[in-house]
């Protein structure tokens, strides 16, 4: 059937019992009146922004009774009663809409944009869409360990648009992973309403393009609501496989307060106000016989007290004063990492391609709970072979071959570090990784900082040009997230230290971005250690030592300056490789500059916004009266990468880097 404003609120108990139907009202309840009290706050200027819920509470109650504690829900802004069913304390709930240390994340971020392990919810982020992929993760993770359980994601009809609605339903299609999308259709995105921004009648009728079921239930009845979830639920964790569940409402309020709601007819208040999701089911529940004005009476006072009570705890909280020190630490989750990589042991020539497959085959045995996902990794070894014969090993369900999404991925490798594994994504080309931006810059990068959770995701980036591949398979992007706190960065020169830096970024609970250079691949090759032992991010290595220069470098430019001070050992040269980009070896670089009073930097990336420029204010600002010239900096051109052999020459850096040094020499 389909749900239209028109179709009335038909409650049927079925078999339920009293003490169910009391606790749905009870769930249902107090959402309304904490937002009834949040309304009240704003007017008097006590709060500063509200995302009301009002109408659409039988969605978040249904869902949040029907499931186990212990289950994952991510919900977005409209879901206050996921939050109070599950039992979060008001006075934290407040606290955290009021940015106070007792919220979820110490005022670092706002209303529902937290989320907490021991209430088994993950909330949402601004860009609403990448929370499915997240699902996905933490699906994924109890498919693996067989533990029965389902996950719910929530999404609105707004963004559902977003291509992270396409590809985490789909790759969660392929995997048969245990996930309910839950689709809150309120009628609106902010103020575009559905026929522009969808041409299907029901959200249900797009499950059947994925495959998996769908279902449209009228979302202002509590009881349907989480019949429905319920009955999926004990389905799902005995047969696991991903279901589209569409809830059709009505926002009774503004997107948000501050933005009202002119732009919709006035007739759709009228009609769903005869709707309202608490009314209609008190109404149920009296003529039921389960409630009484008394019962509602004293359940509304106890309520209440319970708001007024957490509202006086949150109100009396102080603000501490900001600590630049915590803040910092607590951008990354704490680890040690020792660096045993002098110990003794036997050696093997291996080619860099060699020195990283045998990394990961390593850390796959040390750590059980390792998933690695990419295109075409599974039984063609990925499209540089570096997984070849991981799945005769370790199997499918840890070296899983993903559809064309990256963004969706991401997300998952996401959801896996909440759900207690690691996880290592690689992007087939570090190009391709601008479909999976936001995961990386707003999920995997800020999520610790925010509200403690860290992602353990590894993200393997093949990159670099010099191999004729062209504007969409060279680039070299390490700077796009060099500036974004959060993402610890390796890009390692030589075959040992990338077995040894991957193996630390499998043991780092951060997100780490690795990248390895295709021309570096199979045209270097080095003794490295058989055993597994780690190098620790931020330490730099120091290539060759001299006095007149210090060259600082990493990835092919140490071996473009090698090969240069090798056919001119008449210049004296502090050769520093960078080895991780961040954390950044400082001392390293400061030490030797401060010797030699020369630095030039050199990077394959293009000149303008590398990381030469921020290195060399760095230099400029501790070794300024230290230095005998200017930093001088080299990068490649301001272009894409041209793909014609001589074209790519010329767009690299290398020539131009020895006629700028010999410059800087003489200066």
């Amino acid at each position: 059937m389909m749900i239209t404003a028109e179709t009335p609120v038909k409650f049927d108990r079925r078999k339920q019992k009293d003490d169910t139907l009391f606790q749905l009202y009870k769930n249902i309840l107090t959402p309304r009146m904490i937002e009834e009290k949040m309304l009240l706050l704003l007017r008097q200027g006590r709060i500063a922004k509200w995302f009301s819920g009002i109408g659409q509470e039988a969605i978040s109650v249904g869902v949040a009774t029907a499931l186990n504690q212990d289950e994952f829900i991510l919900p977005m802004h409209r879901n206050l009663g996921i939050f109070t069913t599950r039992g979060i304390p008001m006075n934290r709930l407040f606290s955290q809409f009021q940015g106070k240390p007792s919220g979820f994340t110490q005022g670092r971020d706002r209303s529902f944009h937290f989320g907490s392990q021991e209430y088994h919810i993950v909330g949402m982020i601004s860009h609403l869409g990448p929370q499915l992929g997240v699902a996905d993760g933490i699906a994924l993770g109890n498919k693996l360990r067989q533990d029965k359980k389902v996950t719910v994601v929530f999404s609105g009809d707004g963004g559902a648009s977003e291509g992270d609605f396409h590809e985490s339903i789909n790759t969660a299609a392929v995997w048969d992973l245990p996930v309910i999308f839950i689709v809150e259709n309120n009628g609106y995105g902010l103020s575009t309403p559905s026929n522009e921004q969808f041409k299907c009648k029901s959200f249900a009728d797009k499950a059947i393009g994925y495959g998996i079921e769908g279902i449209s239930i009228d979302g202002n009845n509590v009881l349907k609501v989480y019949e429905t979830i319920k009955n999926l639920a004990e389905s799902i964790r005995e047969n696991p496989r991903p279901v589209l569940v569409e809830c059709v409402t009505f926002r009774m309020r503004g997107h948000e307060e501050a933005s009202g709601t002119k732009y919709v007819p006035k007739e759709l208040f009228d009609v769903w106000g005869r709707k309202d999701p608490v009314n209609t089911f008190e109404k149920f529940l009296i003529d039921e016989g389960v409630l009484t004005e008394d019962i509602i009476e004293k359940l509304r006072a106890e309520i209440k007290h319970d708001i007024e009570a957490g509202l006086e705890q949150t109100f009396a909280e102080t603000l501490p004063p900001p600590d630049t020190k915590k803040e910092l630490a607590e951008m990354y989750m704490p680890c040690d990492i020792a660096d045993t990589s002098h110990q003794s042991g036997s050696k093997t020539s291996k080619r860099m391609i060699d020195a990283i497959s045998d990394g990961m085959r390593l850390a796959m045995r040390k750590h059980d709970n390792l998933v690695l996902m990419g295109q075409d990794i599974a039984d063609y070894g990925g499209v540089f072979k570096i997984t070849d014969g991981f799945v005769e090993e370790f199997g499918k369900g840890r070296v899983r071959n993903t559809p064309l999404c990256e963004s969706a991925i991401l997300g998952t490798g996401f959801g896996l570090s909440i759900n207690k594994h690691k996880a290592m994504v690689e992007m087939q080309f570090a190009d391709f990784v601008t479909e999976g931006m936001t995961q990386i810059i707003n999920n995997l990068a800020k999520s610790h900082y925010r509200w403690g959770q860290n992602a353990d995701v590894v993200v393997r980036m093949p990159t670099g040009a010099g191999v004729a591949a062209g504007p969409f398979h060279s680039q070299s992007n390490e700077a796009w997230f060099f500036k974004t706190p959060g993402l610890k960065i390796a890009y390692p020169a030589f075959p040992s230290d990338a077995k040894g830096l991957l193996l630390a970024s499998f043991e780092d609970p951060n997100p780490v971005m690795f990248f390895e250079h295709k021309g570096l691949y199979r045209s270097i090759d080095e003794e490295i250690l058989d055993e597994y032992y780690t190098i620790p991010f931020g330490k730099a290595r120091l290539i060759k030592e001299g006095t007149a220069v210090t060259i600082v470098t990493y990835g092919l430019g140490v071996h473009w300056a090698i090969e240069l001070l090798n056919a001119h050992p008449e210049i004296s040269a502090d050769l520093i490789d960078l080895r991780t980009l961040a954390p950044l070896d400082v001392d390293a670089i400061f030490t030797s500059v401060k010797k030699t009073g020369r630095a030039f930097i050199l990077h394959e990336d293009t000149l303008t916004g590398g990381i030469g420029g921020e290195l060399s204010a760095l230099i400029t600002e501790h070794c300024f009266s230290y230095l005998d010239a200017p930093v001088m900096r080299e990068g490649s051109l301001d272009t894409p990468v041209p793909m014609n052999a001589d074209l790519e020459i010329n767009f690299l850096p290398k020539k131009r880097f020895k006629e700028k040094l010999m410059k800087l020499l003489s200066y």
